[in-house]
């Protein structure tokens, strides 16, 4: 199976989840139980990967893989640790991890916001509050210096999950679900993610967000069930990507939808370190879900597996891109896949899910790259699975 030519490969990574040590962020406030309703967490992120130091080394691995593509985010609460004041320094370091990349010779993507807001910003305003979205469009403007030599910038991480259960001050962790009035959120980060757009496209860049495709598929009967599931989690969000010069598809498994709304993994079925259902064909329901709403070219920005039968990571991918590539027989505009993730990192109150294609030392941060590293790299040379 064959790729399009000039489909970028490669995987993505998220400041927060890697970085370390980022001290000034909502999250790390949540980690410790500094924000109001938050309990702490067993392990909070800390030093994380170290990737704030050896982000160079990262990007090489990924490189001498054979990939060509490394797509990232910058942190608002490093760039703005206080409402107002910008640091020069820190939007030196994150044009730096560009100039690294470029260097590299590869593609840098980078993402505004990946699910992280300055502590300042949770306490203060946070996503229900109508100033966030102006907020948001100001640091954009100061972010412009990163991305000048930046051609793809995804605005915002997965909207849909941020407007439910990583919104700022939203303690409920039960998993997928609108709690209510978190309709005026997902209104907030539209509007955010439409001036960041503007803002983008201004300098001459490609702009698109990232969804959450999570593939709600109903059991026999429940097929409007599953479509009212669908239309505040996802669809929303995918319809506010028409116009884009992009999209980004993120899927890692699927929901069931049965009388009680989302039902459990089928008993016996295969689960990852997350408990997800191990279901690779997520990722060609997502894609074509979005196709269909609307029509705007797509990147794979997430996709992978939480586990550590590396062996069984090679087997989820090369399955997710088979789906792929029937897409794109079909005539589907997918114009690039980025693997969940470069890094076993931070997800979110513990490090026990490795989603990454390399591995590291909790103590010295030594690199271990993994199999589905070089495998991925080496479908990535030959452009075909």
């Amino acid at each position: 199976m064959s790729f399009p030519q000039n489909f970028l490969w490669g995987a993505s990574t998220a400041a927060h989840q890697i970085e370390g040590n980022n001290t000034n962020s909502d999250w790390w406030a949540r980690e410790h139980g500094h924000l109001p309703g938050a309990r702490p967490v067993d392990q909070p992120s800390g030093d994380a990967a170290d990737s704030y130091h050896r982000y160079r080394n990262d990007m090489r691995l990924l490189k001498e893989a054979g990939l060509d593509t490394y797509r990232f985010s910058i942190e608002w609460a490093r760039i703005e640790p206080e409402q107002g004041f910008i640091s020069l320094a820190m939007l030196d370091f994150y044009k730096r991890m560009v100039d690294t990349a470029r260097d590299l010779e590869l593609t840098p993507m980078v993402t505004l916001h990946h699910f992280t807001n300055p502590a300042w910003f949770a306490r203060d305003t946070g996503w229900g509050d109508p100033r966030a979205v102006d907020l948001f469009a100001r640091f954009v403007q100061h972010a412009l210096p990163v991305i000048r030599d930046v051609d793809l910038v995804c605005t915002i991480n997965e909207p849909n999950m941020l407007a439910t259960i990583m919104a700022p001050a939203n303690d409920d962790w039960s998993g997928i679900g609108v709690p209510p009035g978190d309709g005026v959120i997902t209104e907030h980060l539209i509007s955010a993610h439409q001036l960041a757009g503007a803002i983008v496209r201004g300098e001459g860049k490609q702009a698109g967000w990232s969804v959450a495709t999570q593939a709600f598929i109903p059991e026999p009967g429940f097929e409007e069930a599953a479509d009212d599931w669908s239309r505040s989690r996802e669809d929303v969000f995918l319809d506010a990507a028409s116009g884009d010069d992009w999209v980004g598809i993120q899927a890692y498994t699927r929901t069931r939808i049965g009388s009680t709304g989302a039902l459990e993994a089928p008993e016996g079925s295969e689960r990852t370190l997350t408990g997800w259902e191990y279901y690779p064909d997520a990722l060609e329901y997502g894609i074509r879900r979005s196709w269909a709403r609307n029509q705007a070219p797509i990147y794979v920005t997430e996709n992978g597996i939480a586990t550590q039968d590396d062996a069984r990571r090679i087997d989820y991918t090369a399955s997710a891109l088979e789906g792929v590539s029937r897409a794109i027989d079909d005539g589907i505009d997918v114009r690039g896949y980025l693997h969940w993730s470069l890094l076993d990192n931070y997800e979110w109150g513990s490090f026990e899910p490795t989603f990454g294609l390399i591995g590291w030392d909790p103590v010295t941060f030594e690199r271990t790259p993994k199999p589905s590293l070089a495998w991925l790299g080496e479908v990535a040379q030959r452009n075909a699975l």
